[in-house]
């Protein structure tokens, strides 16, 4: 199967990307409009109900790292979100990535794997709700997350990051109880093991014939039109 970065077929903003296309991820700043994460995915389903992509191993990047080039993460986490950043390309390490999202939930649900499919995590992403334009999805990051391991258990996840956040500015005290219950709505998934969790992904693989997206040059385009 033959995979491009293509708009949907008809102009509907109902229209649905067919499996194997290829579209991007994308993250804006906290406090900003600059798209500062992009990741290339490939469409495994995009229907009314999920939107189901693909983040392959080794999938060229990009990210925000300090201004000096060295991780985010390396940085102290008083300082991690006030020294100054640029921005890099980079490959996707380790396995890849299913991601998974429904429309209008301000989640997205990740799966990830050892070598070898053997399944390791789920992993709640808390983000805006993606809007929707022809290349791909935007959305922006809200720091907390949570991670739910295969017995069904689960555990928050960036709580110190989540509140170094708000001290730094890139997240108001509204905003940050909007995540927060946000969170708990998405644990509540978790506790009745509704979808996502219950749909059976982690038996799911890709397609072989699937090749590594790539990353375009255009890939911080301001989209023409974006839907939710």
């Amino acid at each position: 199967m033959t995979a491009h970065m293509t708009p949907p077929t008809t102009s509907s903003d109902d229209a649905r990307w067919a499996p194997g296309s290829h579209v991007l991820w994308r993250y804006k700043e906290n406090a900003g409009d600059r798209v500062h994460i992009c990741r290339p995915v490939t469409v495994v389903q995009d229907t009314d109900e999920l939107l189901a992509v693909w983040m392959a191993p080794g999938t060229e990047c990009v990210k925000p790292v300090l201004a000096d080039g060295s991780p985010v993460h390396h940085e102290p986490l008083a300082t991690r979100y006030t020294k100054p950043r640029a921005l890099s390309r980079d490959r996707w390490f380790g396995t890849g990535v299913l991601k998974l999202a429904r429309p209008a939930e301000p989640w997205s649900v990740w799966l990830f794997w050892d070598p070898g499919w053997q399944f390791k995590n789920w992993y709640v992403n808390l983000e805006e709700p993606r809007a929707r334009w022809a290349g791909g999805i935007d959305s922006e990051d809200h720091f907390l997350d949570i991670s739910v391991r295969p017995d069904r258990s689960w555990s928050w996840h960036d709580e110190d990051e989540f509140a170094q956040a708000q001290r730094a500015g890139l997240m108001g005290e509204a905003k940050a109880q909007e995540v927060r219950a946000a969170g708990l709505a998405a644990i509540e998934v978790i506790r009745a093991w509704g979808a996502p969790f219950s749909d059976n992904w982690q038996q799911w693989r890709p397609d072989p014939d699937w090749g590594i997206p790539p990353l375009p040059d255009d890939w911080d385009r301001t989209p023409a039109h974006v839907t939710s």
